[in-house]
Parts: C-alpha cells; sequence; structure tokens
C-alpha cells in the first residue's frame, strides 16, 4: 500500500483511518500487508502497526519523488500479488511505473478545497494534479468510498465499470450509545481544517446565543485551525465556557463527546463520504450537515439528520434550534441514527476489498 499517511501521522485523516481499520483486519487474518507513507516528526522509520508492515521515507513535501525511486530501487523486487495506491492526496501516478496489479483508493476530488487549504501555487499544482487522474488512472480499478464521489470520477471521464463502493465501517465496540449531557450540547469531533468552515457553526452558535438559547458548543479534533476560531470565539463575545474547543482527544474522549452531544454537526465544504456522522450517528447522535458531496450520502435527510444549503448559516441556526427544541424529532432521527450506523462495519469492507481484490490478482 502506498499513502502519504499512516495511521500514526499527526495529520492522518479518514482516509487514513479507511486504510487502516481495513487491512489491519487482512493482516490479522494471516496476509502479508505492507504500508509505504511519509516521515514526520519524532516517527520511526519503520515499524509494525496492528500486524502492518509500516516504512516510512521523504516528506509530505517530498513522498512522491521518494516513493517512486523506492518502488523502482527495491519494492519491485519484492513478490508482492497486488499494489494499492490511495490517492487521498495528490496523486503518485503510480500506473507510470507499477506492472504489477494495482487497485486505486480515491476517497474524494478535493478540487477548490485545495485554494482553501494551501498557497496559490501549491493549490494550483495539486488541482492540476488531481485533474490528470482519468488520463493515468483510467485502466486501473478504483475502489471509492461514497456514491457522490463515484458520480464525480465518471463525470471526470473514468468508466463506471471499473469503480467499486466500499464503505467506511464503524467500530461498533467502541461507538456506543452513552448518557446525554443535562444541558443541549452541540459537537464537531474531526479534523479542524479551513475547509471544514467550522467558523459557519460558530456563527450559527452566536444566532442561537442571541436569540436567547443556552447551548453549549464543543469543537474537537486534529488539525491547524484551532487558533483561528478560537480568535472568531473572542470576537463574536462569546462566552468560553459555552464555547470549548479541544486539539487532542484520546478515542475514548472522542467517544464522550460524541454520547454526550444533541446534535452532530459539520458544515464542510465536501467530503469523500461522512465517517464522523456514521460514529456520532453510532453513539446515538443525530446529524445536521451542509448538503454537499459526501455529507449527503452519511445523512439521510428527514431520518437520521438534516441537510443545510452549503453556507447559510441562518438556516444552520434554526436547523440546530429545531433538533435541540424539538424532543419528538431529536427521538426519531436519534433512533434511525442507530440503526443507520449498524449497515457500516469494517469486518464487511475488509471481506468486500478481499473479493475485489482475489478477482484481479488470480
Amino acid at each position: 500500500m502506498i499513502n502519504w499517511r499512516d495511521i500514526k501521522n499527526p495529520e492522518a485523516g479518514g482516509a487514513e483511518i479507511h486504510l487502516h481499520e481495513i487491512f489491519k483486519r487482512l493482516a490479522r487474518d494471516g496476509h502479508h500487508v505492507t504500508l509505504v507513507a511519509s516521515q514526520y516528526k519524532g516517527c520511526k522509520r519503520e515499524e509494525s502497526i496492528d500486524g502492518i508492515r509500516v516504512i516510512r521515507i521523504g516528506t509530505k513535501f517530498t513522498f512522491p519523488l521518494f516513493v517512486f525511486f523506492y518502488y523502482i530501487t527495491k519494492l519491485r523486487r519484492y513478490n508482492f500479488d497486488l499494489i494499492i495506491d490511495d490517492v487521498s492526496k495528490v496523486p503518485i501516478f503510480s500506473p507510470l511505473y507499477v506492472k504489477k496489479p494495482l487497485f486505486t483508493i480515491i476517497h474524494h476530488i478535493h478540487g477548490k478545497t485545495l485554494f482553501k487549504e494551501l498557497p496559490f501555487f501549491l493549490a494550483a499544482f495539486a488541482f492540476l494534479c488531481e485533474n490528470l487522474i482519468p488520463l493515468f488512472y483510467k485502466k486501473i480499478p478504483i475502489i471509492t468510498v461514497s456514491e457522490s464521489t463515484k458520480k464525480e470520477l465518471i463525470l471526470k471521464g473514468l468508466s463506471k465499470n471499473k469503480i467499486e463502493i466500499i464503505y467506511n465501517g464503524v467500530n461498533h465496540n467502541l461507538f456506543v450509545p452513552g448518557n446525554k449531557s443535562k444541558k443541549p450540547l452541540i459537537i464537531y469531533v474531526g479534523r479542524v481544517k479551513k475547509y471544514k468552515q467550522l467558523e459557519d457553526l460558530i456563527r450559527a452558535f452566536k444566532i442561537l446565543k442571541n436569540n436567547g438559547k443556552d447551548p453549549e458548543l464543543i469543537i474537537a479534533g486534529k488539525g491547524d485551525y484551532h487558533e483561528e476560531l478560537k480568535d472568531l470565539v473572542k470576537k463574536l463575545n462569546l462566552n468560553s465556557d459555552s464555547v470549548k474547543i479541544y486539539k487532542n482527544v484520546t478515542e475514548q474522549e472522542k467517544v464522550s463527546i460524541l454520547q454526550k452531544g444533541w446534535v452532530y454537526v459539520i458544515t464542510s465544504m465536501k467530503e469523500g463520504w461522512g465517517l464522523s456522522i456514521i460514529e456520532a450517528n453510532s453513539c446515538g447522535t443525530p446529524s445536521i450537515a451542509y448538503k454537499v458531496q459526501g455529507l449527503q450520502d452519511a445523512v439521510k435527510s428527514g431520518q437520521t439528520g438534516l441537510l443545510v444549503k452549503n453556507g447559510d448559516v441562518k438556516e444552520l441556526a434554526n436547523t440546530i434550534d429545531k433538533v435541540l427544541s424539538d424532543i419528538e424529532l431529536r427521538k426519531k432521527l436519534t433512533d434511525n441514527s442507530i440503526m443507520w450506523a449498524r449497515n457500516f462495519d469494517w469486518d464487511k469492507s475488509s471481506k468486500k476489498f478481499l473479493h475485489l481484490a482475489s478477482n484481479i490478482t488470480l
């Protein structure tokens, strides 16, 4: 497997969880699994994680070049049955030099979100690379994680016959319903990045406060946009007791927040899917999300949550208020959320991948 990040990388997100959860199960079942990823500060050059051999080379900026030379000089000598190119960042164009059976995983096309996160020239380069995917990957079997991404890949010229969906799963032993907070609690748990547009959530929260409502808000997760959000909280004169922003939370703390929340809110510009939504659902927390690619797949509108037009902060506030104040609606969404989350299981996902891989390696 080739991916820019491994599960221990401080910047790891949903793509890395998807990869790790599927392949640690294959490793557990006796398959030999190797992951090549980029280095990060304080990492080991090589280690075993849940049975996966992890080799780290290059940096997050030099990784594609290092992968090319590492594969040509070392990896291609090994008798791998299958190579997995996880295109979760800028593509490495592995079909140009990998001659063994090859699978590609594409979570989503970043598109214009790149310009939200990166300096213009880096964003323009990454945008160009993404638009070359149909040219270089058109003959390669592709796995994606949602119907939205599949449709986008087809629109870009990739064959629908080569695209299969393997959904993200949930650890149902960990993400279980728990006790709700006594006070209405709005939550977001996930990567804290600029393209997540969490300032919209904070502004919607301010509207609720101005309208005499008294909920609390928790934003938690890894990322690099925490200080900007804290500055916005101060600028809007929001009480730090009512808005809490955490950068580092353990997996158990994450579960606790998801259990206590009355509603999970996610305001991303675009996603491949919505793993955090399903994790919240599994904990008995319904969701409100912007009606954008990926999120509209993870939320069954009117059943497990509600969808809001991207960028409509006033409507977002009204929708949050509706879920917090309508006990009957919230109970319906909660019950449906728990049932919906049961459809997603990492064991099912790993078995489906193994079935697809077996068909092209035989």
